[in-house]
């Protein structure tokens, strides 16, 4: 029977620069491989030594890139290893197979955001009316699924997250701050559903995970076994459970020791 491992992208497998967290000297700084470029420029990297870990682990495993970027912003990524055979896009929105998105799926999902959630509509009409253009930069939609911003972190009053998810909780939505970006998200849109899907679909016995933020607990707590890095919100919030493993590492040496995690857990005894 096959082992799924449904994993998170920014931040926990793949970084930034920006994000990066090299900390050593700089002659002892890994060797890094770039796996995302747009509009000329490099955006996106993990270690080289990463990058042979991840190729072991999609040979072995129902390796399934689970992320909250929209469906054009996951095929900027040029992950080592063999093409996946399934990804999660738009935080379980869409749902990817061999590369061919399923409408299928996204009908499921859109049909029961309907029944469940305020509309998308109210929710960007709040956040236009709400967000400041002193600290607001960019006012965002995902592939008509949920909105974010782009923000200034250093401007962004203490209190205006905390009040927007008390607004979005009693309309069935979530928020979550990340980076320079704030997510309203519909609590159905999860990455568990689409990867219990996935699960269905292949026979997996076993579920593997990995993530740092707000919108991938869910994730987390539906897989068998987990992982998050020592950064990240929820890594901020101390947020654990028995299933979850919660890591020291931080920034892009972060994603060596989740790929090696995932690679014991999905090779040991069953």
């Amino acid at each position: 029977m096959p082992v799924l491992v449904a994993s998170d992208l920014d931040r926990t497998l793949i970084y930034s620069a920006a994000a990066l967290a090299l900390t050593m000297p700089d002659a002892r700084a890994p060797r890094l491989l770039c796996v995302e470029v747009h509009e000329s420029k490099p955006l996106s990297y993990l270690t080289e030594t990463a990058a042979g870990l991840l190729t072991d682990l999609a040979d072995r495993t129902v390796f399934v890139p689970t992320t909250t970027r929209t469906r054009k912003q996951y095929e900027r990524i040029s992950l080592p290893g063999p093409p996946p055979r399934f990804a999660i896009c738009a935080n379980g929105g869409h749902l990817l197979v061999d590369g061919v998105w399923d409408p299928a799926w996204h009908a499921r999902v859109t049909a029961r955001l309907a029944d469940e959630c305020a509309p998308l509509a109210e929710v960007r009409a709040h956040l236009e009316s709400t967000g400041d253009p002193e600290w607001v930069r960019k006012h965002r939609v995902a592939d008509d699924l949920f909105a974010y911003l782009v923000v200034e972190r250093e401007r962004l009053p203490e209190d205006w997250v905390k009040d927007l998810a008390v607004w979005a909780e009693n309309r069935g939505w979530t928020v979550s701050l990340q980076g320079r970006k704030i997510y309203a998200v519909p609590k159905p849109l999860t990455k568990s559903a689409a990867m219990r899907e996935v699960a269905r679909r292949t026979g997996a016995d076993l579920t593997l995970a990995a993530g740092d933020s707000l919108l991938d607990a869910d994730l987390l707590l539906a897989a068998d076994r987990a992982w998050r890095p020592g950064h990240g919100e929820l890594a901020d919030t101390d947020w654990t459970a028995p299933t979850v493993t919660a890591l020291p590492e931080r920034g892009v040496l972060a994603g060596e020791r989740i790929l090696r995690e995932l690679l014991r857990a999905a090779e040991g005894p069953r």
